[in-house]
């Protein structure tokens, strides 16, 4: 348990003793006391583990409080707290999140209106209902109604190309104040996550006030929500909420460590800390009372017998034993610079909104060496997808554009349906004279495992079919997965030299990481590209880079990294 932890205890049991109409004076005695521990800079877990007593000496801090710390530290609860929230509906408590509705108004909506939820609340809004109670008026009705709505906002994670941009935005300018000395995004932004849910700012510097006055200042900042010592919580225009997190320069690299997760990462970090008879925490590792690591993270996980593990692979998925035997150490992800090409894109022959010259053009301003061109086939008939006729002739202008360009290769491919009969879009003859064929799934994406793997089977064993394209046809937070056998998929691609692809969009980046792993473990050249539908979509690559590095990928298992005269020979007929 944190010092945050312990604090939200204390602040929710605030909440609900001043719903219930409990004494003031013992109401504000909590709200000191979260006060207190939230801008403590010494973890309370360890004043716990070494002399409970000392709890005593902090301000506002008395025996009975002191015993309620030592209990959430030693239990993870506070058994009061749980009956209060027994008490009190978890949709009254739900309340206290809409912007302006403190314990007291929420505690009349509820007895006055008998509200008990976000749904009931919304409804009394729109109808009037709450304007009539004293107190509140059609002024506050109002702002229930788009609180609401922040709340609704807030409860969703968004893509990392939405959130990651405001993050770094953020630090950049944080970075330019005289006072602040480092700064840095931690959380799942910075493991480069495929959704995030808050942000996680983490600065040093010798007095808290500056960077919290810029940030609370800032243009992307819609409200200061929270603010202590060290400590700042501000809503974003947008809704998304970040906590801003000012540390000693002795603790910044244990705090970026523990700020940056994963928790399940972290578990094994602090277990390897007590094995050595270390104590591991936010602020430091410690022997005793002496702090021996915590300024830098490399010292943090030398401190436990590792070296410095890169954020994208925090998730505890072996990399505590790959970093253990020495694999991490020589370990070189995936970066941007290492792309040569980008095999999927889309022209205004089908639902592109640029000609194929102007994809060429900003492929090549881009740096890129070769492209495929892969418009969408017939079945996709909302995006005037190609038959037979229409793709050759769309080949002969691909012809046209590569004998008017130099210094890239322009590859005539398509991005072919994998139909739910089992078969392929286009017939043989067709994608025999492709340079590039892209097999997707499109429709029938819920039909039983066998008819999917059927599919892709069929897709896999075809002599003309280079990669499976987003292969799992899900849509991040929106559409699952289809229904397949991955393992299988996998080692038929791997019998059959096909490729598999980490489409880069940022509302697909499939194959998962996981996924892309797991084929990379099977020798499987991964193919990331863009499915740009513009010049401009031709920059979502980086998402895909990121992807990549949270499957642990280096540029030599990405088969679009490599020179044109390496790529071309995987060009080969099967």
């Amino acid at each position: 348990m944190t010092n945050t932890d312990v604090s939200k205890v204390f602040d929710e049991l605030a909440d609900l003793l001043e719903i219930q109409g409990a004494n003031p004076f013992r109401v504000r005695a909590y709200r000191n006391a979260a006060r207190t521990v939230g801008d403590l800079a010494e973890s309370v877990a360890d004043i716990v583990s070494v002399d409970a007593g000392r709890l005593r000496d902090l301000s506002g801090i008395g025996d009975d409080l002191a015993k309620k710390i030592a209990t959430i530290i030693q239990t993870g609860e506070l058994p009061q707290l749980n009956e209060l929230r027994e008490q009190v509906p978890q949709g009254v408590r739900d309340m206290l999140r809409v912007a302006g509705l403190g314990p007291k108004k929420a505690a009349a909506l509820w007895k006055e209106l008998s509200i008990t939820s976000l749904d009931q609340l919304k409804q009394a809004a729109e109808q009037g209902q709450i304007a009539s109670l004293k107190g509140f008026g059609k002024k506050t009705e109002q702002h229930i109604l788009e609180g609401l709505s922040q709340v609704e906002q807030a409860g969703q994670r968004v893509y990392l190309a939405d959130a990651k941009p405001l993050a770094d935005a953020i630090v950049a300018d944080l970075a330019k104040l005289p006072a602040v000395k480092q700064v840095s995004a931690a959380g799942s932004v910075r493991r480069l996550k495929e959704t995030v849910g808050d942000l996680d700012v983490l600065a040093t510097a010798d007095d808290s006030a500056g960077p919290m006055d810029a940030l609370a200042k800032h243009s992307l900042v819609e409200k200061v929500l929270a603010r202590g010592e060290t400590k700042q919580r501000v809503r974003l225009k947008g809704g998304l909420e970040m906590d801003l997190r000012v540390v000693p320069e002795k603790s910044y690299g244990a705090a970026m460590q523990y700020f940056t997760g994963s928790k399940e990462h972290n578990i094994v970090i602090r277990r390897r800390a007590q094995e050595r008879g270390l104590k591991l925490n936010e602020y430091g590792i410690f022997r005793g009372d002496e702090q021996v690591a915590g300024r830098t993270e490399e010292d943090v996980y030398a401190a436990v017998g590792l070296p410095w593990i890169p954020p994208e692979l925090r998730e505890n998925r072996g990399e505590i034993e790959r970093a253990e035997c020495g694999e991490l150490a020589k370990l070189k992800l995936i970066e941007l610079d290492d792309m040569r090409g980008d095999l999927h894109m889309h022209t205004t022959a089908t639902d592109g909104n640029a000609s194929i010259r102007e994809m060429v053009d900003g492929a090549k301003a881009r740096g890129l060496k070769y492209i495929a061109i892969t418009d969408h086939s017939k079945r996709v008939t909302m995006a005037n997808g190609l038959d037979a006729t229409r793709l050759r002739a769309h080949w002969k202008e691909i012809d046209k554009v590569r004998q008017q360009v130099s210094g890239i290769e322009v590859l005539r491919g398509i991005e072919c349906d994998i139909l739910e009969d089992a078969t392929l879009d286009l017939p043989d003859d067709v994608l025999a004279e492709a340079d590039w064929v892209v097999a997707v799934l499109h429709y029938g994406l819920k039909q039983p495992q066998d008819q999917i793997m059927k599919r892709l089977l069929t897709a896999i064993r075809s002599p003309y079919v280079s990669v499976i394209g987003h292969p799992s046809a899900r849509i991040v937070g929106k559409r699952p997965p289809v229904a397949w056998n991955l393992d299988e998929m996998l080692r038929a691609a791997a019998d059959h030299g096909v490729m598999m692809d980490i489409n880069a969009h940022p509302s697909r980046l499939d194959l998962d990481d996981v996924s892309a792993a797991a084929a990379r473990d099977l020798g499987i050249p991964i193919v990331i590209s863009t499915d740009a539908h513009a010049v401009t979509g031709l920059d979502v690559m980086q998402y895909g880079i990121y992807q990549a590095r949270r499957a642990g990928l280096t540029a030599k298992d990405v088969a679009n990294t490599r020179p044109w005269g390496e790529f071309k020979k995987l060009l080969r007929r099967k």
